[in-house]
């Protein structure tokens, strides 16, 4: 069983709630809670009592770059769940808040730092036998303004990430260990999403994100655990600047709200390019330990 959130020796405990305090806030008008899935039928199957769907590819996305939603777009979805700057804006998912830390670090981009992730996910309220409904939630529109997205601090560009790998500068690349080696283009069961080239990036340390958590109810590891996986087996530091990577930014993440808030990183940059971009650019340098020992095997 997990120790309470404020028992395990986070940085920044109070970035967690857990499955009992968001019930407990189920009507609080100051909350506004909101569900994040990787599987958009989901939410509509059941969801949290008066929690909101944030859908990652209609809410988040551009719908024509490959970018995020602009201050404007923003601006709209804020009103449309009838949040302010003020609401403390709980997020919580499936796939253990992969698309809730995703859309956490989004957030922070427009500079909307009153939130927090439900601790375990939709796995855990599920597991609970906690209430749920079908019904979906109308909150009168607000007035919410933004300022322009800032995407200096967090958010790392694929030149930042040359550069970073050319000053050998810590990476992590979160994906499963059969992507890092190049065996697979892709996560196990899912489509290839357009990389035409399999490995990682020269020097990044293969730190697969699905660590950071507890199987059995999704909830994150006490600060302990996770300063063995990383400071400890992988020699990273607080003070180093990391930049972290997988396929598109959703499983990095994750691994960017562990370091960056669970264990006090202090420069954390998620590459939202990630494989996808940098397994088609040209001239890039890439490991492939998979096609180097076949081309061993074959000589």
């Amino acid at each position: 069983m997990s120790k309470n959130i404020e028992e395990r020796g986070y940085s920044n405990a109070d970035v967690l709630v857990s499955t009992d305090w968001v019930e407990h806030h189920l009507k609080d008008p100051q909350v506004r809670i909101a569900e994040s899935n990787e599987d958009p039928l989901l939410y509509s199957s059941s969801h949290i009592p008066g929690a909101v769907e944030i859908d990652w590819t209609r809410d988040l996305n551009d719908p024509v770059r490959r970018d995020y939603l602009g201050r404007t777009a923003f601006e709209k979805l804020m009103r449309r769940i009838g949040a302010s700057p003020d609401t403390t804006i709980v997020l919580y998912g499936d796939k253990n808040n992969w698309w809730a830390t995703y859309a956490y670090w989004i957030l922070q981009l427009f500079g909307h730092t009153n939130a927090k992730i439900m601790d375990g996910g939709r796995l855990k309220w599920i597991k609970e036998n906690r209430p749920v409904s079908r019904d979906l939630p109308h909150y009168q529109a607000s007035s919410y303004h933004a300022s322009e997205r800032d995407d200096s601090r967090l958010r790392a560009f694929r030149d930042q990430t040359l550069q970073h790998l050319e000053q050998k500068r810590p990476m992590i690349d979160v994906r499963s260990p059969e992507e890092f080696r190049g065996e697979r283009l892709h996560m196990p069961d899912y489509p290839n999403e357009g990389a035409l080239r399999g490995g990682h990036i020269p020097g990044a340390r293969n730190i697969p994100w699905g660590r950071a958590v507890n199987q059995e109810d999704g909830t994150f590891k006490d600060a302990a655990e996770l300063r063995k996986i990383y400071t400890e087996e992988n020699k990273l530091r607080p003070e180093d600047d990391v930049i972290a990577y997988c396929r598109i930014g959703e499983r990095s993440s994750h691994t960017w709200f562990v370091l960056s808030y669970l264990l006090g990183f202090s420069k954390v940059r998620n590459y939202d390019g990630s494989w996808t971009e940098w397994g088609n650019l040209v001239n890039v340098p890439v490991e492939n330990p998979s096609a180097e020992a076949r081309d061993e095997a074959a000589a």
